[in-house]
């Protein structure tokens, strides 16, 4: 297989204008055409309510398949460089070129969007892409693998279904690039089989998001937003997910007093009936959760929530006050629906227990203060960091969505996107006019002289150069 679609892409089959945009359109057209479909494939696998399907995922995807269609002549423009003394006469420009061919392994907790946006970047710079499809949502990848085949073309886009073996042979083989998005354990994984040959990787991973409250927000938006971030997004199943809230100790009852009051509001009275919330993924997730939750310092610590039901993989949402920061729920990515608030004396210690984690994807606060917002923005290191709401920044085409540290990194979105899959050659064109001697043997102190002032731009150093100035 790889060597066909290496051959495809030899040949130029991918690096046309108009390929690239027959195969967008077809990408629109599944979007278009097949979104009953879709929606009924992440409801098998995820119980995810259609509402979520049909925005978070399928009108995503189409407004970056869109974009993409609307801007890909300039993306695929070369851009005019500056060219300097020394290069004189001459122009320069910079042009996007394909990888080659590219693999792409997406996760399950959005299975179309995290599989299909990449693809859309690397089919807009004109690469030959296999897309690896998680197993954990095996309705979504059975459905992307039949489409794919049904409306690309089979000689540049292949889609390979299956678990870790699979995935083991895939990575096995040399690619041009490999696009990851998972969790941080099987993202080391993947740079080490990457390194055997020296690929260039994008790891779109996670890590422990932290949500800041200041005691001036506005608390009944914030409960909404925090509310609609975390369990109206998969049930908490989502990489740039809250993962805990800091505030302060004098805060912290009128904040859960809030939340509370707008889960009921949201969900009823009895959360785990609601159709608006996604299920957990499978049973090995659901143990993890529970295992986290069962911990005996921690289940103290529930102040709303906690039902579960194996059975159906449900969990309520479960808010914890004051977990041990050692523990496991304060150690490990939750990606679930339970959410621990840590009181502090001030927000001033928001920045020291941030600090003192790994870098996370993304970084939340809420507040009316402009000089807390200034100063949370320049320094706290974080993938993106959005003030006032959660999780919105991912909708923007013209921000870079991608993870630092542990996090990940490489970034995508948009041109982000086109940019991640493309190699900036640089190109130089030379005039055979304008040929000097100084540049040529036999070196002299004038000639060095007049070469470090043309290569600094130097121009007074040249002057005195040309006119005989010791």
């Amino acid at each position: 297989m790889l060597t066909e679609l290496r051959r495809s892409f030899d040949a130029g089959v991918t690096r046309g204008y108009e390929w690239r945009i027959t195969q967008l359109k077809k990408l629109l057209i599944i979007c278009d055409n097949h979104e009953p479909e879709i929606v009924s494939a992440l409801q098998d696998d995820l119980g995810k309510p259609e509402l979520e399907s049909s925005v978070y995922e399928v009108a995503l995807l189409r407004n970056s398949i869109k974009l993409a269609l609307k801007q890909l002549k300039d993306w695929m423009s070369p851009d005019k460089a500056k060219t300097s003394l020394t290069t004189f006469p001459a122009s320069a420009e910079i042009v996007s070129e394909p990888l080659g061919v590219v693999l792409v392994i997406s996760a399950w907790n959005y299975p179309f969007l995290l599989s299909l946006d990449p693809v859309v970047g690397a089919i807009s710079a004109g690469n030959a892409v296999v897309l690896k499809p998680s197993e954990l949502a095996p309705a979504s990848s059975s459905l992307l693998a039949k489409l794919l085949e049904q409306y690309l073309d089979s000689s540049a886009v292949r889609v390979v279904e299956g678990a870790v073996s699979e995935t083991t042979l895939l990575l096995e083989q040399k690619w041009d690039k490999i696009f990851y998005t998972g969790s941080s354990r099987i993202g080391r994984i993947i740079m080490m089989a990457a390194a055997k040959h020296l690929t260039p990787v994008v790891l779109e991973l996670g890590g422990k998001s932290p949500v800041v409250i200041d005691s001036d927000t506005n608390l009944k938006i914030t409960a909404k937003r925090i509310i609609v971030g975390k369990w109206g997004c998969n049930n908490g199943q989502a990489c740039i997910s809250p993962d805990y809230i800091l505030t302060t100790k004098e805060y912290a009852p009128k904040l859960i007093d809030a939340l509370k009051h707008e889960l009921e509001a949201f969900y009823g009275k009895n959360p785990m009936e609601s159709k608006d919330m996604s299920r957990i993924v499978n049973s090995n997730h659901f143990d993890r959760l529970s295992k986290m939750l069962e911990e005996k310092e921690v289940s103290e610590k529930i102040v709303y929530g906690g039902q579960k039901n194996k059975e159906n993989l449900n969990i309520a949402p479960t808010i914890l006050l004051d977990v041990p920061l050692d523990s496991l729920i304060m150690s490990e990515e939750i990606f679930g629906p339970l959410l621990p608030i840590l009181t502090l004396n001030n927000l001033e210690e928001s920045f020291d227990v941030i600090r003192s984690r790994p870098k996370p994807l993304a970084a939340y606060l809420f507040t009316q203060n402009q000089k807390l917002k200034e100063r949370f923005a320049t320094t706290v290191s974080a993938g993106g960091i959005v003030v006032n709401d959660i999780a919105v920044h991912l909708a923007l085409h013209t921000l870079p969505f991608g993870g630092v540290g542990e996090s990940g990194m490489g970034c995508y979105h948009g041109k982000f996107s086109f940019d991640a899959f493309s190699h900036k050659k640089a190109v130089l064109y030379k005039s055979f006019l304008g040929d000097s001697s100084i540049r040529y043997p036999p070196y002299s102190r004038g000639k060095i002289r007049l070469l470090k002032a043309l290569v600094n731009s130097n121009f007074v150093e040249l002057f005195k150069v040309l006119i005989g100035i010791a």
